[in-house]
């Protein structure tokens, strides 16, 4: 997934009300929104460099969106809106490799009244979950939140088995060479049970890593998924 225009780099002032970040660019202050409504735990240190994207749309209340943020000499993806994207691309370049057979692409697969899955390729579910989480400096983690919607999508895939899919979550993992990948238990234990619930049922889970770039960012390569 290209950006449309190279990105602007600056330093992170400060995130507020959730969707607001002030950046220091050029000396001066900018207003970019942030379209992550997690916690971001780690990442919101004051003077971590950033890049934003700039959009000329008129209709737009704020002119500048947070899309990278650099921790500790790792870049890390920050944009969720983007996180579809980067795997649709993924799915049409066949660099995920338990997807490369399949033949049809459809985005946001209405399963069921009140659920929605991010795609559905042939039977095969995919359900993405973007990843922006690192504490020890080794291992990417999800969530960095309790996640009672993240729950609610693993039990949804468990019932697909039942009519006939093969449910898989990919945990795209937006942090520059990171090589190994878990729950974070500590952080949601729900969430952690309702994954070994669903492993053993039969829900496929996977991890890949992005290449980031101030022009690009693309999944680059299958990571470990470690149990502890």
């Amino acid at each position: 997934m290209k950006f449309t225009n190279t990105l602007l780099k600056g330093k992170l002032q400060r995130r507020y009300k959730r969707f607001f970040t002030d950046i220091e660019v050029n000396n001066k202050t900018v207003v970019a929104h942030c379209p992550n409504t997690g916690s971001m735990m780690g990442l919101l240190d004051q003077g971590n460099e950033v890049w934003i994207s700039e959009h000329n749309d008129p209709k737009r209340k704020l002119k500048f969106t947070l899309e990278m943020i650099k921790v500790k000499k790792r870049i890390i993806g920050v944009n969720t809106h983007r996180a579809n994207r980067i795997v649709e691309h993924g799915l049409n370049n066949k660099l995920i490799a338990e997807f490369k057979s399949i033949k049809n692409i459809k985005a946001e697969f209405k399963y069921s009244d009140d659920t929605r899955f991010d795609f559905l390729c042939d039977k095969k579910i995919l359900e993405v979950k973007n990843v922006t989480l690192i504490r020890d400096g080794r291992t990417a983690e999800f969530p960095d939140a309790i996640t009672s919607r993240g729950s609610k999508h693993l039990k949804m895939l468990i019932n697909s088995i039942k009519k006939g899919y093969k449910p898989y979550v990919l945990f795209l993992t937006q942090i520059q060479d990171i090589n190994k990948f878990k729950i974070a238990k500590d952080i949601d234990a729900n969430y952690y049970k309702d994954y070994i619930e669903a492993k053993k049922a039969g829900v496929n889970f996977m991890a890949y890593r992005c290449y980031l770039s101030s022009k690009e960012i693309k999944i680059e390569k299958k990571i470990n998924i470690i149990n502890e």
